[in-house]
């Protein structure tokens, strides 16, 4: 019985780290050094773990909300979990996390001095996503991006001691476009949660009523509105991209492939005819390495 209890945290630390490879960007590379490495599957195991407790797509068995104190009773309330996570995360900062995927962060944070700001952000994102879930106007989005997005990009290039407010303002540029490609690619399983991330102003523009989304295929109106989007999507990317040419060697691969991966997303939804409802559009790998090699040369 000993073995088993020990083995659910374990399990449930590395099946969030495990979902790193289905990302549209790349994580942790095998070209960085090594405590670049840790650092960054450090950061993202915590903004993986939460975004599974906004989504409720914890691992089954209750093992997280044990470790992070909260009842079974309690272990089925989002709002609950954040709460109790944000408190752990808190520990981080000043005591011993009781979440492995938290003391695993915890040197990171020591190593690279990161302040709980951004943590704080992306515990805020979620805590917003059970309770709102339409945004009216593209602005609203935008804000909602800089919660959920955004302090991923300014963890990583704290984590490689590359912040300047310049590349931070690129950055969130890039952070916010991959988040509205997640969001395009995603509409149909956005909707099952009750929740959607087309602006209605926008959706009002282009005739798009919520029904239009719950079909299996999309029709003229929806795929003129994605289209719309990933349009801008495309235009922070390419805005944004000059970080890439603000840095050198490793670190400007890893961007490279943050940059490329948004613009392969946005090439894939665009081969589909912007039909997203069947289930995410994405890219194959030479797709990738095509956009990784224009973003490194300046190019598009």
């Amino acid at each position: 019985m000993t073995g088993t209890g020990t083995a659910r945290p374990l399990d449930a630390e590395r099946g969030t780290l495990d979902k790193a490879a289905g990302e549209n960007f790349p994580v942790a590379p095998f070209f960085l050094p090594r405590a670049w490495r840790t650092d960054l599957m450090a950061v993202y195991g915590f903004a993986r773990l939460v975004d599974d407790i906004g989504d409720g797509d914890l691992a089954p068995g209750g093992a997280d909300a044990r470790l992070l104190g909260v009842s079974p009773r309690e272990a089925e309330d989002r709002l609950v979990l954040l709460d109790a996570f944000e408190a752990d995360l808190r520990r981080v900062f000043d005591a011993t996390p009781r979440h492995p995927l938290l003391r695993r962060l915890q040197p990171t944070v020591r190593r690279c001095a990161l302040t709980p700001e951004p943590f704080l952000g992306l515990i805020a994102a979620n805590r917003q996503d059970q309770l709102v879930g339409r945004y009216e106007t593209y602005d609203d989005l935008l804000a909602y991006c800089e919660l959920s997005a955004n302090p991923v990009g300014r963890l990583v290039l704290a984590v490689t001691g590359a912040s300047t407010p310049e590349r931070i303002r690129r950055s969130d540029m890039i952070c916010t476009a991959l988040q509205i490609v997640e969001h395009l690619q995603d509409v149909a399983e956005d909707l099952g949660r009750d929740r959607v991330y087309l602006p209605a102003t926008d959706m009002k523009r282009f005739h798009v009523q919520e029904a239009d989304l719950a079909t299996k295929s999309a029709g003229a109106s929806v795929r003129a509105l994605i289209a719309y989007e990933a349009q801008r999507a495309r235009d922070l990317l390419n805005e944004g991209a000059p970080l890439v040419g603000s840095v050198h060697g490793r670190l400007k691969l890893l961007l490279a492939g943050f940059v490329a991966g948004g613009r392969a997303a946005v090439h894939a939804i665009a081969a589909a005819e912007y039909d997203v409802l069947p289930g995410p559009p994405k890219p194959g790998k030479l797709r990738l390495l095509r956009e990784a090699g224009v973003t490194l040369r300046g190019e598009g």
